[in-house]
């Protein structure tokens, strides 16, 4: 039984953090809608420049957000996960489970950069 769910914890602990160097190329530019925050082509290249360094930022800031969050629920796995025993399976594990699984997702999306 823990051994199921710490393989588990693992298993979405380092899918959230692994990046593959395919994941680190840049992405191919977009069409956007007028009216977005997306920079322009009309832009001047420093106003364009830090508008990037903005939304960097911000990315930054939500990544290390999401993944305290990520470290407070898998703290949180571990201590349900210690309470029960091998013939008794919380529902509040597998819920902590499934938001951690979910929590770990956002955070890759963030890492490869499609908000």
């Amino acid at each position: 039984m823990y051994r199921i769910i710490a393989v588990l914890l693992a298993f979405l602990l380092l899918s959230a953090f692994q990046l593959s160097p395919r994941q680190q190329q840049p992405l191919p530019p977009q069409p956007t809608q007028p009216g977005t925050a997306e920079p322009g082509p009309n832009l001047p290249p420093e106003v364009q420049k830090d508008m990037e360094k903005r939304a960097n930022a911000q990315r930054q800031a939500e990544l290390k957000r999401d993944t305290d969050r990520l470290f407070k629920l898998s703290t949180e796995l571990k201590d349900y996960v210690d309470k029960t025993n091998e013939n008794v399976l919380s529902l509040e594990v597998i819920k902590k489970a499934e938001e951690i699984e979910k929590l770990a997702h956002s955070v890759r999306t963030k890492m490869r950069g499609n908000n």
